[in-house]
């Protein structure tokens, strides 16, 4: 340790933005960057397979850094530092949710590699119907401008407006600042080289970008621990309150859950509460509506199953995932307790240039950590690893976003089309993704928290497609009628949802404090988002199950192989020839740790 003081200390005088040393570690690994990305481009051929899915020819650890990547982007590690410093572990859920990728390596893989799908709406095609998989494509596609694309952008831009708040332009009189330099400029480079070289660019630069990442967060990490005074001080300032992943359903000073409005002190006002708004991470909602989130995001969305799709066989694509499930083991450690660290840090007046008051934003928690801690050439790796996260996650974005809006509605229209028109075409549509999401970005702006609105959005449109999903898989009995008319209900019942929040959350004239008290809109508007996740989770289970028993039998041959029920003994006995048993021990040791952090933060 008497090594280290010297450089230590040096890092909490040293507040300086970025040095020449901190540009130049930048500069060098976009460099390294771009050179995997030219280096894939010269060895991939312009074909569909190769650009969407890299040939099916990814190894399984690029398959699971590219998954890890892809989900630990910007909006990961400035919003789960963000929530730490404002709510603690609460969001912990989400990310010990490592769990959900052994159910994608054992369950749903089998399945998927058996079928050579290059999309999970083409997967729905051919377990159900035509119009299930346009419905979930259309839906797949505002998912990711309305959450990924615009949460991304937005995360880059709160990183950027940080570090850089120098930076402007002027523009015919318009005043640009650097959030929306910084947003453009990482949109640019990562438009390029996911355009240029699609998903074999995507999953190399991942997997180059994970080592930076984690390395990056860790120093991050232990700088903070060491400026506070280790992991007791923590504990001690935070209290266990913010240890807790189990929050109550009711805020402290409500005697009732069930009475429709109360009111109690606080600081001297009076606050109304409503029973169903309680605490924002009740402890029921995360038990239901987040494993609900989680099993969606990890075994059905296209943004993180078109890895394991880029797989040679089913057992590559088991081992990437089981990878990916490792990985994902870190988040809680490097990017919420760095959240919580902060937190105590400016409690303990240990920032002296910052304090609880106006100028403490929770949300600027991770780079203002990176700002006042970190060493000249160390912050510049840190920021480094951020902006790899940035361009992991918006890379992984825009190639899945061009692959739905490509193999799925372009190429049903155009059958015909030749492979470098279908290349054409999933760079137009990245690009118009982009543009519009870059005009949602006010909406993010708004919200409770940068990863709050996240899962919110998440939390409204995920449930049909986890009931058609995991209902199609394991129940046979399911037809396509229920599939359609499930996806319709559930997905009308979320977009409702969005829309009553969103003039609200943007505070347009008129809604600046809300919805008249007690309306049907007020009332909707203040239900937790957890609770109305649940709520459209069960309606759309009950859709599933009536309509199908009330309709006639699916045509079992057509879906054979696409269900446990209907699986051969022959694919069945060759899923199970490709187990092997350190597979099966890693995902025994997973689960042990998981269950462990599940343990220790009990407050």
């Amino acid at each position: 340790m008497n090594i280290l003081t010297p450089i230590l200390a040096a890092a909490s005088t040293d507040t300086s933005t970025l040095s020449g040393v901190d540009w130049l570690a930048i500069a060098l690994y976009f460099g390294i960057l771009l050179g995997v990305a030219w280096w894939v481009v010269k060895k991939g051929k312009d074909t569909a397979a190769d650009y969407f899915l890299a040939g099916r020819n990814l190894g399984w650890w690029v398959i699971g850094a590219s998954i890890f990547a892809s989900n630990i982007g910007s909006e990961h590690i400035v919003g789960l530092a963000g929530s730490g410093a404002k709510d603690g572990v609460a969001m912990a859920h989400y990310e010990l949710h490592a769990w959900c990728l052994l159910v994608l390596a054992w369950v749903f893989v089998p399945f998927y590699a058996r079928s050579l799908v290059f999309t999970m709406p083409e997967f729905l095609e051919r377990r159900f119907s035509t119009s299930s998989r346009y419905v979930l494509s259309i839906v797949s596609l505002i998912t990711f401008v309305v959450s990924k694309i615009a949460v991304g952008i937005f995360a880059g831009g709160v990183v950027f407006s940080t570090l850089l708040p120098e930076v402007h332009l002027n523009l015919g009189g318009i005043e640009i600042n650097s959030f929306w330099i910084g947003s453009v400029a990482v949109i640019v480079l990562t438009g390029l080289y996911t355009a240029l070289g699609g998903m074999r660019a995507v999953a190399y630069n991942d997997a180059v970008q994970v080592v930076v990442l984690i390395c990056g967060s860790a120093t991050l990490t232990f700088y903070g621990l060491y400026k506070l005074g280790g992991w007791h001080e923590l504990r001690t300032i935070c209290g266990s309150d913010m240890f807790n992943l189990w929050k109550p359903m009711t805020p402290a000073g409500v005697e009732s859950t069930w009475a429709p409005v109360l009111e109690h002190a606080s600081d001297g006002h009076v606050v109304k509460q409503a029973w169903y708004f309680n605490n924002h991470y009740p402890w029921l909602g995360m038990l239901i509506c987040a494993p609900v989130i989680g099993l969606w995001y990890w075994c059905t969305d296209q943004y993180i199953v078109q890895r394991a799709l880029g797989a040679p066989n089913e057992h590559v694509a088991r081992q990437g995932s089981i990878f990916a499930s490792f990985l994902k083991l870190f988040p809680p450690y490097l990017f919420i307790i760095p959240g919580m660290i902060w937190f105590a840090l400016v409690k303990s007046n240990k920032i002296p240039e910052i304090s609880m008051g106006g100028n403490y934003d929770a949300q600027n928690a991770f780079p203002m950590m990176v700002k006042h801690l970190l060493p000249s050439g160390l912050r510049g790796l840190v920021v480094a690893g951020l902006l790899s996260a940035l361009m992991g996650s918006l890379a992984g974005v825009f190639n899945a976003c061009s692959t739905l809006f490509t193999v799925d509605l372009y190429q049903k229209l155009r059958p015909n089309a030749s492979q470098s028109q279908l290349v054409r075409t999933g760079r137009i549509a990245t690009t118009i993704m982009v543009l519009i999401a870059l005009a949602w970005i006010p909406v993010v702006q708004g919200a409770h928290s940068l990863y709050d609105y996240l899962q919110s959005v998440q939390g409204y449109l995920a449930p049909p497609i986890f009931v058609v999903f995991f209902f199609g898989v394991f129940w046979k009995r399911l037809n396509a009628r229920g599939c359609l008319w499930t996806m319709v209900v559930g997905f009308a019942l979320g977009l409702f949802r969005m829309l009553v929040d969103t003039p609200v959350t943007m505070k347009l004239k008129g809604f600046e404090g809300g919805y008249t008290e007690g309306s049907v809109l007020w009332v909707i508007n203040n239900i937790n988002y957890q609770y109305f996740s649940i709520l459209i989770t069960v309606v759309s289970a009950i859709v599933m199950v009536t309509v199908s028993y009330s309709t006639a039998d699916p045509d079992y041959a057509r879906i054979e192989g696409l269900t446990f029920g209907t699986s051969s003994h022959e694919d069945k006995a060759k899923t199970y020839a490709s187990w092997d048993w350190r597979e099966v021990a890693a995902s025994g040791l997973i689960l042990v740790v998981i269950l462990g952090g599940y343990l220790y933060f009990r407050g």
